[in-house]
């Protein structure tokens, strides 16, 4: 699969014409991965969760795909205002709140 088209500042991500906030550079790439595969599990669940008709799983299953996100720098204060220490806090904080799930 092709990487999306990129804005010239590289914070941004365009898809079918639609911007969307790229993924923190600054992680490193095996932290980026769990992330990742969080997310993906997370969106999973939301959707396994909606079938089942159960509210409170598909908000449990929200707020991870939440915190992945905001791990990934995709969501939250923007990661190219932040210094490196508060970046890297931030994927740390994420990691360990999704693993506690």
């Amino acid at each position: 699969m092709p990487s999306p088209e990129r804005t010239p500042d590289g914070r941004w991500i365009v898809v079918n014409g639609r911007r969307w906030r790229a993924t923190d550079p600054e992680i490193p790439e095996e932290i980026r991965d769990e992330l990742q595969r969080h997310l993906g599990r997370a969106r999973s669940a939301v959707r396994t969760s909606r079938d089942a008709g159960d509210e409170e799983a598909v908000k449990a299953a929200r707020h991870r795909v939440d915190a992945a996100k905001r791990g990934l720098g995709e969501r939250g204060d923007p990661w190219w205002e932040q210094d490196s220490a508060t970046r890297e806090r931030r994927w740390r904080a994420a990691i360990e709140a999704l693993a506690e799930r």
